[in-house]
């Protein structure tokens, strides 16, 4: 394995501990510059990997620079910060399906494996629609029921791609986002942060690798 790969890798998993004992610890001084590091890390690795010389790496670069531009504006709160960040993750999860697509859907049947996920979610996260109404109107509630369609979209054109990893990778996507969701418009929780940065992390960890070793 290239020397580029495993030092990117390392640095990455470094980076991302102190992230998440961050948020365990409640560091937000440290959150601040690991999180947008860590994806930096995923995207160096990703070119390590050989990204820029395909299409389905290049557009997975893509994907993680709209995660690095979520992130950054995530890390303020306030309505307006969060429908931006909304809408970077948004494109970035229509990135990762355009990826899925052209890296090719060849196991469509394990696509159903994504629907499994998807319907587990919408059951575990059946409140977050009223709440998020509730919260911030159909201004709010419109882009949330949007971006649960396209992150839907994501996990089934994941596992039909029949590569493990990816299916693995956008089923984590799948409860990091859900798990983000209940603690925003539902209830916020002591395990709530700590879940949805460790499986937020894995996800583009496994993504990554999924589609490009």
């Amino acid at each position: 394995m290239p020397a580029a790969v495993v030092l990117a890798a390392a640095l990455t998993t470094l980076i991302a501990g102190a992230d998440w004992w961050a948020v365990v610890t409640r560091r937000p001084a440290v959150e601040r510059w690991a999180k947008p590091a860590v994806m930096v890390g995923l995207a160096a690795l990703a070119v390590a990997l050989g990204a820029t010389a395909s299409t389905p790496g290049v557009l997975v670069l893509a994907s993680l620079a709209l995660g690095l531009v979520g992130d950054v504006v995530l890390l303020d709160d306030g309505q307006t910060r969060f429908l931006g960040g909304l809408a970077a993750f948004l494109v970035g999860h229509l990135a990762w399906v355009a990826a899925f697509v052209t890296l090719g859907l060849d196991r469509p049947v394990l696509g159903w494996l994504g629907v499994a996920v998807v319907a587990a979610a919408l059951a575990a996260g059946r409140r977050i629609l009223p709440a998020s109404h509730a919260d911030g109107g159909t201004a709010l509630a419109v882009p949330v029921a949007f971006y649960m369609a396209v992150i839907a979209a994501m996990a089934v054109t994941g596992w039909a791609t029949g590569h493990l990893l990816v299916g693995l990778g956008a089923s984590l996507f799948v409860v990091s986002d859900t798990a983000l969701a209940l603690g925003r418009f539902v209830e916020q929780r002591a395990w709530t942060a700590p879940v949805v940065i460790v499986t937020y992390h894995l996800a583009q960890a496994l993504l990554v690798a999924g589609m490009l070793v």
